[in-house]
């Protein structure tokens, strides 16, 4: 819409594009005019029993593009300013933010993950690092990768504080040794896999997600070995996973329009449901909470917070208030409340059930 062609001005702006501030509005006015918008599938609310309220902060530096959400212990709430090369914090009870930026400009801090001290880990997605920031000292820290890992993506720390983390664009998976600051990548055995969310499992198994292939995939946690599992329809792509207590995936089937669910202890997928926006509805940002799986459509308009019950195989939807353009990611505080990012509309938004 005209309107929203503001933001990716702003985050076009905010990577170093060279267009005068008496320009701004007319070259914001150029592709509103001669590339309207394209027509969304609508959101499909299904009713249901269940309550939820959002309570939702636009950010303060435009063009943010808000990715990964990081719910923290003490109830606040941290995300990653993709295009404003930040971390920015929220207090939900204040409503006060701030914004951290990063040493290097351009990093692109995408996803984020706490160790057990209160630092914040990111993968610094446009510069091949791995990044740590501490909220006490305001320090940034980087671990460099191998200059050929472009596009570090998803990070998640196992049971023993290895950080483990997929690199999209460059087909790899990693680790990284906090004590040491070692890193080490393998090469995804499928070309152009697109390796992207990950998750690990309680016995310390890392397993991700190829959004370039209809494949499930882990990682030895010793050699690094991968095996890969084919998932049935050769169309499907899996983007975000989510894990359950004893070791069950969930994944959003983004290119089809449907929920799955992949057995670790088979290597199968069991079973998925069609989503209820519809196969062209994009589902992406995945949790889950107390048996329970929450995630969003990202293409229906507004986009959708989605839930559903595996043991009634029921679904319930709501329409997310500012939006949602596009919500990449989500994570949950331990009472069940959920944090969305919002990165279409430069927001962050926190769901109470």
């Amino acid at each position: 819409s005209p309107e929203g062609w503001k933001t990716p001005m702003s985050m076009m702006l905010n990577a170093g594009a060279s267009v005068p501030p008496d320009k701004v509005e007319m070259v914001t006015n150029y592709p509103s005019k001669n590339f309207p918008e394209k027509p969304a599938p609508p959101a499909v609310l299904v009713p249901g029993n269940v309550e939820v309220s959002f309570q939702e902060w636009k950010l303060p530096t435009p063009g943010t593009r808000p990715h990964d959400p990081l719910a923290a212990p003490d109830g606040t709430i941290w995300y990653s300013g993709h295009m404003a090369n930040l971390l920015g914090h929220i207090n939900p009870k204040t409503g006060e933010i701030k914004e951290y930026r990063t040493d290097t400009p351009g990093s692109g801090p995408h996803g984020l993950v706490m160790d057990k001290q209160g630092n914040i880990w990111f993968t610094a997605n446009f510069k091949a690092y791995i990044g740590k920031f501490e909220p006490k000292t305001g320090k940034f820290t980087e671990y460099p990768l191998d200059p050929e890992a472009r596009d570090p993506h998803t990070p998640i720390f196992d049971q023993k504080g290895i950080l483990w983390f997929s690199v999209q664009g460059a087909n790899m998976v990693g680790r990284l040794d906090p004590a040491t600051g070692e890193a080490k990548t393998e090469i995804v055995p499928t070309p152009k896999s697109n390796p992207y969310g990950m998750v690990v499992t309680s016995k310390g198994v890392p397993y991700f997600v190829e959004f370039g292939a209809n494949k499930i995939a882990s990682i030895d946690p010793d050699t690094m070995a991968i095996p890969e599992y084919v998932l049935p329809n050769v169309d499907s792509r899996p983007r975000r996973v989510a894990i359950t207590t004893d070791d069950v995936l969930y994944y959003s089937d983004y290119s089809r329009g449907f929920l799955g669910r992949f057995d670790t202890k088979t290597g199968k997928m069991t079973k998925e449901w069609p989503s209820p926006g519809g196969p062209n509805s994009r589902p992406y940002g995945i949790t889950i909470v107390n048996g329970i799986v929450w995630y969003s459509e990202a293409a229906v308009k507004p986009n959708t917070l989605v839930r559903f019950d595996p043991q009634t195989e029921k679904f319930q939807t709501w329409a997310i208030p500012a939006g949602g353009g596009v919500v990449r990611n989500m994570m949950h505080f331990a009472d069940g409340k959920l944090v969305l990012t919002e990165s279409g509309v430069n927001t962050v938004a926190l769901v109470t059930v």
